[in-house]
């Protein structure tokens, strides 16, 4: 999810942090290639995620707890975000949540601010339209744990007020995992971890609800959950107002076909805690002038598109985003031809939405595009690392 935040102290930017190289050790992992070896105070460790469905893949989410007593706390491990944020009392809108109570916990300190955020993605694959995410947050400091790792005086927020679109969410809050949120400069959780030792790192495994075991290694990489090996390519340099995942694609194309618009060199972001895919809307409409001229956009909610539900199966959409790797070699990352259609619209359940929406100024790809690849989120080595997922 990528998010803007309002504060009552003003606008707050979060810098990213320049992170100097260092080597590491992963126990029972392979570290990246290049690297040499040597022992951290802390071992990696891996979260099991469960599969928010509704009828397809939208979110996948694993359990942290806070406070003490620790109290378990279900959230998004969201590479689009900073912050970490969950429901408490405080919050009477959030009574379909688990909500933490600060008063049962020894560590709490409240942080004496409030503020908002407005999302620009959303967990499932409707539009994000005005300020319709939005949640309202305290400030507050605590012990956060996950997976038997600990962090003390944890930097968080509580939500004391959500809009109706987070209502039907089984989890409760989001733990951020962009750069900027994992440097050791940042006051957040894996930040934390890395100043107690914990490699700055971690990969992900996000599956289809079918194949299931989906799950999040914290400063490690699970070989068991892949093919090959992975390649590797350098993110974006950060700023105040990118701290994004976010890497240069020279071309798209589908199934195997280009244009002059999908030709455009691009940044793109990998956002975990997005579904679909986001791209301006010539790109949008390029890329479904290729695959048929029947996807057509939805008046009913501006920026989707869609196409009879009876004709999906059929349609060849593998979508291929290039990418080039530290050496200098060109790679693929595709999306298959079964992430075509996200479910029926809801004003016509005749007509199935397509994966794609139109949203100009963004181009961002998430659970549709990442779980179908292994992927390694290297914040020492300012890099990204894809191969095949073993499903």
């Amino acid at each position: 999810m990528l998010r803007i935040i309002a504060s009552t102290l003003g606008l707050l930017c979060l810098v990213q942090a320049q992170v100097a190289p260092q080597t590491i050790r992963l126990e029972s992992r392979v570290a990246p290639r290049g690297t040499s070896l040597k022992r951290r105070a802390l071992n990696p460790v891996t979260v099991p995620l469960a599969d928010f469905f509704l009828g397809t893949d939208l979110q996948w989410f694993g359990n942290m707890t806070v406070g003490t007593p620790p109290q378990t706390i279900p959230v998004v491990f969201d590479t689009g975000s900073d912050t970490l944020e969950f429901a408490s009392t405080l919050c009477p809108e959030c009574v379909n949540q688990v909500q933490f109570d600060p008063t049962k916990s020894s560590t709490f300190q409240d942080g004496g601010t409030t503020s908002t955020i407005t999302f620009a993605t959303g967990g499932g694959v409707d539009p994000v339209v005005g300020d319709n995410y939005q949640l309202t947050l305290r400030s507050a400091i605590d012990t956060v744990s996950v997976g038997g790792l600990t962090a003390p005086g944890v930097s968080l927020f509580l939500v004391t007020n959500q809009t109706s679109p987070f209502d039907i969410d089984p989890y409760s809050g989001i733990q951020g995992l962009s750069p900027s949120g994992i440097s050791a400069r940042a006051q957040g959780f894996f930040a934390s971890l890395v100043n107690q030792g914990l490699p700055s790192l971690f990969s992900m495994y996000i599956t289809p609800k079918a194949v299931g075991n989906a799950e999040l290694t914290i400063g490690g990489i699970d070989t068991t959950k892949f093919t090959g090996t992975p390649i590797f390519a350098s993110i974006l340099p950060t700023s105040q107002l990118n701290t994004a995942w976010q890497l240069k694609s020279p071309a798209l194309s589908v199934n195997g076909k280009t244009n002059s618009i999908l030709t455009r060199s691009r940044s793109i972001i990998f956002d975990s805690g997005t579904s679909n895919v986001l791209f301006s809307t010539d790109t949008t409409e390029a890329i479904y002038a290729l695959i048929s001229p029947d996807i057509k956009p939805n008046p009913n909610e501006p920026g989707t598109y869609g196409i009879a539900c009876d004709r999906i199966s059929s349609l060849p959409a593998v979508i291929g985003i290039s990418f080039t790797s530290q050496h200098g070699t060109p790679f693929n990352l595709t999306i298959p031809s079964s992430e075509l259609s996200v479910g029926p619209f809801a004003n016509d359940p005749s007509t199935c939405q397509t994966l794609i929406n139109a949203f100009d100024g963004l181009e961002l790809v998430g659970g549709s595009l990442l779980k179908h690849w292994f992927s390694i989120w290297d914040v020492e080595g300012q890099r990204m690392g894809f191969a095949p997922a073993r499903l």
